[in-house]
């Protein structure tokens, strides 16, 4: 739907006013985004309230495809190019007839395609959001292997339509990496869900070599080249005709070349900062910093914990065309309309160290650092903290009152890094247990101590915790989705001056624990007590903090 006819709808409705319609607007003008984003940032909006704002426009009701999920065989019944073709989705059966649900209630043709799909039964249409329908055509998808076979009986081009039929899926399952990994007689194929790796499917190795070679010339790689590691990148249009990009590596094994793509979706790249899973106060402590005319925020955490994520969702956030944002990143992941964005190049000594030195000299506001990684990247990140300019980086750190000490260890002076310092957050990724299959189940201090013996310390009992039992909808794995767990600490004056004394790590944590700063196992608990995630996969990502973070205090 139109833009313009979506706002005319919302205000008609009343579900906006016009004075937060116009703001919106014009702050989506400033930051290069969609109205929508900016009232959902604001949680003025919600992704059902649209859905059910337009659902009323069309005079049908609203079927939200998150709450309650069709089965993949209630899916399956109306025919994959019907549903396809016309947008449609088979809600809900009963003996009074069928409810069938698209995101274009309107087309003319839908009746009678609907009518030919169940005949002589009474049809009830209703209204669901396209990224929604979208995600229930996955119940359409076979088994790679078996789809692999009817490739190979072909014996015509071979790599694509198997590299393409990869792809497809990866996207289906909202893939963030694929993985291709040689054995000795076959190749197995891999997917990152939810930071989770599950196998998709094997590739017999006589075929690995075309859909290899494919690879390498999409990505600009050499094809004669074996036992060297190469990197490239792939432009690729999916079957819905929104391009996207691949981000591949090859690394030679025994068995032979392993390719994993990085897979630079929509789906990983459309985040606000309510997106995130910050609390309330979290935000508000993220955004006031954000709004300081010099300093340093670093994000710290291990590889894959979302740290890039969290720095570009708060570049959306602050982005306007007043100030002058640019970034240095190895490689830019997302683009960001209005961002200068810079990318490290060891080919032509473009490094963070160089590219920061001729950003500082480009009138910045904003600076993004993708990593600090050295003594020389650090020293010249401080220096330009501390010149009138805001700098956000990442920081390979286990949490954030490690960061401090590690920094210093590299070399920057302490009355420099305690001058410019703002902020410091660690983070790590959890996923979400499957609405679908969630329960809850009250459980004794006995069961919580077996599955740590440190959770009587943190939760009372009894208590209600809760699991997933696996569904169709969360390819029975119990979870769908991930969000985040935060540690921040803000550097108050206090804090900087302790800074000057070179402390440790453990030294840092307890000022900040009598400011009232939490650790990620303790925001963890939050969303474990809520629901969102289980208490397993907490600890899968974070431990309780050791006794001498002086937890109690």
């Amino acid at each position: 739907m139109e833009e313009a006819k979506l706002k005319e709808i919302l205000l008609a409705e009343s579900y906006v006013s016009q004075e937060d319609m116009k703001q919106a607007e014009e702050q989506a003008e400033i930051r290069h985004v969609s109205f929508l984003d900016i009232l959902f940032g604001k949680e003025l909006l919600t992704k059902d309230i649209v859905g059910q704002a337009v659902a009323e426009y069309f005079k049908v009701p609203y079927s939200d495809l998150n709450t309650y999920v069709p089965t993949a065989e209630q899916v399956q019944k109306i025919p994959e190019d019907i549903a396809k073709k016309f947008r449609i989705v088979l809600f809900g059966v009963d003996e009074s007839g069928v409810v069938v649900t698209t995101d274009d209630p309107s087309r003319a043709d839908l009746m009678q395609a609907v009518s030919n799909a169940f005949p002589n039964t009474k049809i009830s249409i209703t209204y669901s959001l396209s990224e929604d329908i979208d995600g229930m055509f996955v119940n359409y998808k076979r088994a790679l292997a078996t789809r692999f076979s009817e490739i190979i009986k072909t014996q015509k081009s071979v790599a694509p339509q198997m590299f393409e039929e990869i792809i497809n899926d990866a996207l289906a399952y909202r893939a963030s990496d694929i993985h291709w990994e040689p054995q000795e007689k076959e190749v197995i194929v891999r997917f990152r869900i939810d930071g989770i790796l599950q196998e998709a499917g094997r590739i017999p190795k006589q075929y690995y070599e075309n859909i290899l070679n494919r690879i390498k010339v999409q990505a600009n790689m050499r094809i004669d080249e074996h036992f060297a590691a190469q990197d490239g990148s792939i432009r690729y249009i999916p079957e819905n005709g929104k391009e996207i990009d691949l981000r591949i590596s090859i690394m030679p094994t025994l068995n032979g070349e392993k390719v994993v793509a990085r897979v630079l979706a929509t789906y990983v790249q459309g985040f606000n900062l309510s997106d995130l899973g910050l609390s309330n106060k979290f935000e508000e402590m993220l955004s006031r910093a954000a709004k300081k005319p010099f300093g340093m925020i670093i994000v710290a955490g291990p590889t894959g914990s979302g740290k890039s994520t969290t720095l570009y969702a708060l570049l959306k956030h602050i982005n306007n065309s007043g100030i002058n944002v640019t970034t240095i990143e190895d490689p830019v992941e997302y683009r960001i309309d209005g961002v200068n964005q810079m990318q490290v190049n060891s080919r032509v000594n473009l490094t963070f160290a160089s590219g920061l030195k001729s950003i500082v000299r480009q009138d910045p506001d904003i600076i993004l650092v993708g990593e600090i990684r050295d003594h020389e990247t650090a020293e010249i990140a401080v220096n330009a903290a501390l010149t009138g300019h805001l700098l956000f980086s990442t920081f390979h750190a286990n949490d954030a009152s490690t960061v401090v000490p590690r920094i210093l260890d590299m070399g920057v002076e302490p009355f420099l890094l305690g001058s410019t310092l703002e902020l410091i957050l660690s983070q790590r990724l959890v996923r979400k247990l499957c609405e679908k299959c969630r329960y809850g189940a009250q459980v004794g201090v006995d069961e919580l101590q077996k599955i740590h013996p440190a959770i009587p310390d943190y939760l009372s009992s009894p208590v209600t915790i809760y699991r997933g039992k696996g569904c169709e909808v969360c390819n029975q794995t119990g979870y769908k989705g991930r969000t985040g767990i935060f540690e921040f600490i803000p550097v108050d004056a206090e804090l900087k001056e302790l800074i000057i004394r070179r402390p440790s790590a453990i030294d840092i944590w307890k000022m900040a624990r009598k400011k009232g700063a939490i650790s990620l196992f303790e925001d963890g608990l939050e969303k474990v007590k809520r629901g969102v995630t289980s208490l397993e996969e907490l600890l899968r990502v974070a431990q309780p903090p050791d006794k001498a973070y002086d937890r109690k205090k």
